[in-house]
């Protein structure tokens, strides 16, 4: 159960925040998306919030405002795994702190540990909100990516005013939060999604499903942590049933920083008369269209610290099969809109596939439901208020 929030906060004054993290607008996954919803929110509300994050296209403005919000890309022309490497970092982040109320982080990032020191060295606090492990493919270089990115992140959550986990399920099995669950408190992300497009989302059945079969689901990267194989592997399973069933996946499949649609070649070139592979969409409004013309979306993730998607196809009416991760089964689990599978079994889920597909008034349920269980305007609330208890705590832990 979420914490509810504080009725004793009585300061009202607008709050300056900086948000600290890798990637922002126009890149489009779970991170920069929940940094979007809320800082745009708080900006409503009277706060003025600046987003520090790389300029990760040579062709993205150094400085601008995007609703409200002001975004300060920094030059980053290394590459470390997912990261990248900011020269100027340690300067632009310390002017900016300086003239901040407070600091919002978002972890994992490799400048984590820097931004504990020069906050402190600034008499500031900071919160974190952290959004998932590193998990990476194995391999030497890998392992000391994940213990450098972790050895940054226990410097910082030591001298956190707070650290902000998607769940409770998530935070008790976090190998970041576990070591300091008493500093940290739950915020559900906050999900937003507009209604579908009826006509779109007729023209997009129609072309996913020409031979009037059902159509699955896939939102996210094509990555070894994401387990795309496995989906295309029920096929097998679900194909006993459903012969005529497509699979569409939304996403980047052709990631710089692993090898996983390489080596999933053979598996593709298999089903291939049964897969549709769209790219990553471009908007929330083709997100939503794609998830009301699914029959099912299917998250086959090895690991997840919640998965925005679940709920986003949710409240577009589509019932989801997860698999059975801490913090990933949550909004199964709190809605009972599909079904919990155990990891790795791509029979189960097909089998689940299948279930939800022959049984889709058992999942059904109404979008007002789920937006209450998941509540943008509850979400943003909580966040200023930890933000503004963060501003005000004098010194450190």
């Amino acid at each position: 159960m979420i914490e509810q929030p504080d009725s004793s906060e009585t300061n009202n004054r607008p709050l300056r925040v900086l948000a600290a993290l890798q990637y922002y607008l126009p890149h489009r996954t779970g991170v920069p998306i929940h940094v979007q919803r809320v800082a745009e929110a708080l900006v409503q509300r009277g706060h003025q919030v600046t987003i520090l994050a790389a300029r990760h296209s040579i062709e993205l403005p150094r400085d601008e405002t995007i609703n409200g919000v002001r975004l300060v890309r920094l030059w980053a022309p290394l590459r470390v795994s997912r990261g990248m490497i900011m020269p100027a970092y340690p300067w632009a982040a310390w002017g900016l702190i300086r003239v901040h109320d407070v600091v919002w982080l978002h972890t994992p990032m490799l400048e984590t540990s820097l931004m504990a020191l020069l906050t402190r060295a600034a008499g500031k606090q900071l919160i974190a909100t952290h959004h998932g492990d590193l998990i990476l493919p194995p391999g030497v270089f890998n392992r000391f990516v994940r213990w450098f990115t972790f050895a940054n992140y226990r410097f910082m959550a030591s001298r956190a005013a707070r650290l902000i986990a998607y769940s409770h399920d998530y935070a008790d099995h976090s190998y970041y939060l576990k070591p300091f669950r008493d500093q940290v408190s739950v915020i559900y992300p906050p999900i937003e999604v507009p209604d579908p497009d009826p006509e779109r989302v007729a023209e997009l059945r129609g072309r996913w499903g020409a031979d009037g079969g059902p159509i699955i689901g896939f939102a996210g990267r094509f990555v070894q942590e994401k387990r795309p194989d496995l989906l295309i592997r029920a096929l097998e399973v679900i194909n006993r049933s459903f012969p005529r069933a497509r699979v569409v996946f939304a996403g980047e499949y052709d990631i710089r920083y692993e090898d996983t649609w390489e080596r999933n070649q053979a598996l593709v070139q298999r089903y291939r008369d049964q897969l549709i592979f769209l790219g990553q969409l471009s908007s929330m409004q083709a997100m939503a269209n794609f998830y009301a013309a699914c029959d099912v979306l299917v998250l086959p993730s090895d690991t997840e610290c919640f998965a925005l998607v679940q709920v986003e196809a949710m409240l577009c009416g589509t019932p989801v099969v997860m698999t059975d991760t801490p913090g990933g089964r949550v909004p199964v689990t709190v809605t009972g809109m599909g079904a919990v599978v155990p990891r790795g079994d791509w029979e189960a889920i097909g089998g689940a596939v299948v279930d939800i597909l022959q049984r889709p008034e058992h999942y059904a349920r109404p979008r007002a439901e789920i937006e209450r269980a998941f509540s943008l305007g509850e979400t943003v609330r909580r966040y200023e208020k930890h933000l503004r208890r963060a501003a005000r705590i004098p010194g450190w832990k």
